[in-house]
């Protein structure tokens, strides 16, 4: 999926059919809701909540589709194959590829609104390396991410009310990666993507939230490799003017590059690494 450059190409309407996925997934597995974490574009509207006043000024742009975190304990016991089938029961089929293969890390709904969920898995099952697929069950696979591990150490439960696509009300509560461990996963997506949506993404974060608790958080892992690694694209790409962090997070929002906005991101960041003992590149 080509996903837009600029906020002009999301809309409230992919933020609440994504938003209502989750719902109803989660009314589904309740009994799994231990083993998933939500991680990627949904998180900053779960972490920030939407309806506050400052907020409401600044909503957050959406997302287009969904992403879950499985921990490893859903391959013991088998317990995998009993969540792959009740996934199909729910209305879920693997997607495909602009080939037409089957993605079988990649689910979508088979019902209105049609909406993706990727499926992703912490390292650990042998000698992975992050991209790598793996093949849990006949037709259910998931993507390795070496640095997953993070969100299931730094999670918050949140309560997630509306209605599913089925047009039922619901209230459920689910996981969704804090501010810490999604700042290193969204730093290092940028690293080895480099979207604007990415960057946009992390600063979302870091203004409505603060920089302070990721700090905390960063500071408490620091000998994980992961989290030196998210520490050095932050000072390299989001540390100055002009970098390439902060003037694709403003091109996100504003379609243009914008000295007001790039100020700002490279103010929190400049935050950050100060919090950190570290001074910006």
């Amino acid at each position: 999926m080509i996903k837009p450059r600029t906020l002009s190409g999301y809309g409230e309407f992919n933020l609440d059919s994504v938003r209502a996925t989750c719902l109803y997934v989660a009314t589904k597995f309740g009994d799994f809701i231990d083993d998933f974490v939500i991680v990627g574009g949904l998180a900053p509207s779960l972490l920030v909540d939407q309806s506050t006043p400052n907020v409401m000024l600044d909503p957050h742009a959406g997302t287009m589709d969904l992403d879950v975190g499985l921990s490893l304990a859903i391959l013991d016991r088998e317990r995998y194959r009993d969540f792959r089938e009740r996934l199909a029961d729910a209305g879920f089929e693997p997607d495909e590829n602009d080939r037409g293969n089957q993605t079988n890390q990649r689910w979508r709904t088979s019902f209105a609104p049609r909406t993706t969920v990727d499926f992703l898995i912490p390292s650990g099952v042998g000698h992975e390396v992050g991209g790598e697929l793996i093949h849990i069950e006949r037709g259910f696979a998931a993507v390795v991410n070496e640095c997953l591990h993070l969100a299931f150490e730094d999670r918050q439960k949140v309560s997630l009310s509306g209605t599913t696509p089925f047009g039922e009300e619901a209230t459920r509560e689910v996981w969704v990666c804090g501010p810490g461990s999604f700042t290193v996963l969204k730093t290092l997506a940028f690293q080895n993507r480099g979207m604007n949506k990415d960057a946009y993404d992390l600063t979302y974060v870091w203004r409505h939230l603060g920089v302070d608790v990721v700090a905390d958080f960063l500071k408490s892992r620091q000998g994980d490799g992961c989290v030196q690694s998210a520490i050095s694209t932050i000072q390299r790409d989001f540390g100055s003017f002009d970098s390439v962090g902060s003037r694709r997070a403003a091109e996100f929002t504003l379609d243009v590059p914008d000295d007001e906005m790039q100020a700002d991101v490279v103010g929190l960041a400049t935050r950050l690494l100060n919090l950190l003992g570290i001074e910006p590149d």
